[in-house]
């Protein structure tokens, strides 16, 4: 494995700050998002946010997808406007002092369909099982393998049509990569994203990803998997 990949006590805490922006950043996204809002708006707010937070940069484009946008991973948003009974897709991250943070979270705006809370709750659990099996030694095959067959025996397999995660370090996507075929294993204070995903063509799409410190339970961010539902 290159160098750099296992981060040493200073970029993991440097690491940790540049998820912090985000968390308040996506806790500052759920107190304003609104009816009519679009996809851009929602984006141009959170590289503001993101910025006034003491970030340097964004780790990446941010992505804000609506409805049928979040069937696609790596939607650039638009004009649409949000709708209730909406699924929302937000993929960002910071960059602070040089180390990157990445995360996503789909929520509900407005009453959705059982539908809809099947296929959150299908993705809700493959990465909890994702962030349970993140341990020193096991293979990027291996994790990929825990949750894409969840997936997979819950019917939906042939929509999961990403990778489950990857490195993060000074750039967003490094090594270890977390995916079929990957000869990568895990190390100790090695920084993955677990980001199963389902994505239904011309329909919806949910994606949940969280940093973790291999070796450390459980995940960087403060924010639960859970699904939100906003009303207002």
């Amino acid at each position: 494995m290159e160098n750099g990949i296992v981060k040493n006590k200073e970029e993991i805490s440097l690491m940790v700050r540049a998820a912090q922006i985000i968390d308040d950043t996506y806790d500052a996204v759920l107190d304003t998002i609104k009816e009519g809002d679009s996809e851009i708006d929602v984006a141009k707010f959170i590289e503001e946010f993101v910025l006034m937070q003491g970030a340097s940069g964004l780790s990446f484009d941010t992505i804000v997808a609506f409805g049928k946008g979040g069937a696609e991973p790596h939607h650039v948003p638009t004009d649409q406007k949000l709708e209730k009974g909406m699924l929302v897709t937000i993929d960002m991250g910071a960059v602070y002092q040089g180390y990157c943070s990445d995360f996503t979270r789909t929520f509900a705006f407005g009453e959705i369909s059982d539908k809809q809370k099947q296929i959150y709750d299908i993705v809700y659990q493959s990465q909890k099982l994702g962030v349970k099996a993140t341990k020193v030694g096991i293979g990027g095959e291996a994790l990929d393998k825990v949750c894409r067959d969840y997936i997979e025996q819950n019917g939906f397999g042939q929509y999961f049509i990403h990778t489950t995660g990857h490195g993060v370090g000074k750039v967003v996507h490094e090594s270890p990569r977390i995916g079929k075929n990957s000869v990568d294993v895990l190390e100790e204070n090695m920084v993955i994203t677990i980001e199963p995903g389902i994505y239904i063509a011309d329909e919806m799409g949910v994606r949940i990803e969280d940093m973790v410190i291999v070796g450390q339970d459980g995940p960087v961010s403060r924010h639960s998997t859970e699904l939100i539902v906003i009303n207002r």
